[in-house]
């Protein structure tokens, strides 16, 4: 069982007044077989945690830990962290002029494998993924993300998922933009990969509506940079009725509730 622990996670990003701290103390530990829904409202640090652990350089981490399997993440280049099984699908995917998205994905796959997959085999795995991401078959020879509405880089991003198949998946607001029909195909895709059963997700999201096709194991409510409050699937019907106001009312001083931030 592979384990994905975050410690006392503090987090700040550079702006011109100066560092403005962003995460202030996040503990939350994921392991393989769980799938984790983080929730929150919008500016509460769900998507700075997502790309702290990713390694974005915009994101300074000023204490606290993350490691995978004990070994420590955050000493990793983002490469490494990719070929450690980390993965993250992002809320607004980049457009990569020029490169298809066949020969990013098996570029990808040769950086995490150490070797190229074979071109035949590499191209009915890619054929059968995009088929399941009901995406035509030319999507493989248009360059990544160009000219792709938002629901077809939402399905590329589970593409990438389901060829690259980290232990991880780190999934930044995969829903947003999604049509009903989009929010199904990348809901499937998401359960695929989890049903494997020694796959962990991190989803974060604003809404239950993903949260419908897929179940959650533990629900964190995420306010100024901490874990408000945890609990099961139920609680995200909770706050599908009630929001996040009485949250956002406890102010900055949100703390953790209930249980540690982990299971």
């Amino acid at each position: 069982m592979a384990t994905l622990d975050i410690r006392d996670l503090h987090v700040s990003v550079q702006t011109e007044d100066g560092a403005k701290e962003i995460l202030r103390g996040v503990d939350l530990t994921v392991r393989s077989g769980e799938t984790h829904a983080i929730m929150g409202p919008n500016g509460s640090g769900k998507s700075t945690l997502a790309y702290s652990v990713a390694g974005h350089p915009k994101y300074q981490v000023t204490s606290g830990s993350v490691t995978l399997d004990g070994v420590d993440v955050l000493d990793m280049t983002v490469d490494e962290r990719a070929r450690a099984g980390l993965f993250l699908a992002m809320q607004y995917p980049v457009e990569v002029p020029g490169v298809s998205v066949s020969n990013f994905l098996r570029t990808a796959k040769t950086a995490i494998d150490g070797e190229a997959p074979k071109l035949r085999t590499w191209i009915k795995d890619v054929n059968t993924a995009l088929d399941k991401m009901s995406m035509d078959r030319d999507f493989a020879q248009r360059n990544v993300n160009e000219g792709f509405s938002g629901g077809e880089k939402k399905r590329n991003e589970i593409m990438q998922l389901e060829l690259l198949n980290p232990r991880f998946a780190i999934l930044d607001e995969t829903d947003s933009g999604l049509d009903i029909d989009a929010l199904r195909v990348v809901s499937e895709g998401v359960n695929r990969f989890s049903a494997q059963g020694d796959r962990g997700v991190l989803l974060i999201t604003h809404y239950t509506r993903i949260l419908r096709y897929i179940t959650p194991d533990y629900v964190h409510v995420f306010v100024a940079g901490r874990i408000a409050e945890q609990g099961g699937a139920e609680l995200a019907e909770r706050l599908e009725a009630e929001g996040y106001d009485r949250y956002v009312r406890a102010g900055s001083g949100a703390v953790a509730v209930g249980e540690p931030a982990s299971s």
